[in-house]
């Protein structure tokens, strides 16, 4: 599951007219830091924190030329001003891709780049060899889970208690999120558990999203 380059990225997920890709340097770490935090100070806490810390990208996102990391983080660029941040976590030995933050500046949520990006997450995905996608969506604001709806991914279920978040007040609370994924292969690859060896309660909640009508 190699990254692609940059020019791979931009010929499978076209990004609207003036807006271009760029890989996250290591000089521009800082910058992106500040970023996140004035576009989206709810990251203080949670799983998202990680992006404000400088060991992560030190020791998890991998930067051109040097040795492929699991994390990439790839920027949206409009002429030489950072509109947004885009970053996955690869799985090698599951063939599977994690879309860990999209983040786009307030000021550019209007040219859709997110929605760009989204549709495009499989084309990536597909041409780096995954067979599997998911992400994890908050239940605080609807946008992110619309995206995700409209690129074809399916809800899986919710977890609660799965991340943290501010809440009014200042308060951290823990909080329920929504799990949707996608599947890159055919049905035919794809192995039914036995009904045998399931619980009355896992049965019927597999049965519920996974009926056997899906296989048609």
């Amino acid at each position: 599951m190699r990254w692609l380059t940059i020019d791979e990225i931009a010929a499978l997920v076209p990004l609207p007219e003036g807006y271009r890709y760029e890989r996250l340097q290591r000089g521009g770490v800082p910058a992106l830091i500040d970023a996140i935090v004035r576009w989206y100070p709810d990251i203080s806490v949670g799983a998202g924190s990680c992006y404000l810390r400088d060991e992560f990208y030190r020791d998890k996102v991998f930067f051109e030329g040097e040795a492929e990391t699991d994390v990439s983080v790839v920027l949206f660029l409009h002429g030489d001003e950072l509109a947004g941040m885009w970053s996955f976590e690869r799985e090698p030995d599951a063939l599977s891709l994690y879309g860990k933050l999209l983040i786009v500046a307030p000021q550019h949520r209007g040219a859709k780049l997110a929605n760009a990006a989204m549709a495009g997450t499989e084309r990536v995905g597909r041409a780096m060899g995954a067979e599997f996608m998911y992400a994890m969506a908050t239940l605080k604001m609807p946008n992110m889970q619309r995206a995700l709806e409209r690129a074809g991914y399916r809800l899986l279920g919710f977890v609660p208690g799965y991340d943290r978040e501010v809440i009014e007040g200042g308060a951290v609370k823990r909080v329920f999120e929504a799990v949707y994924a996608k599947v890159l292969v055919s049905e035919d690859e794809l192995l039914r558990p036995d009904p045998a060896n399931l619980t009355p309660g896992t049965r019927a909640l597999f049965e519920l999203l996974f009926p056997q009508t899906d296989r048609a």
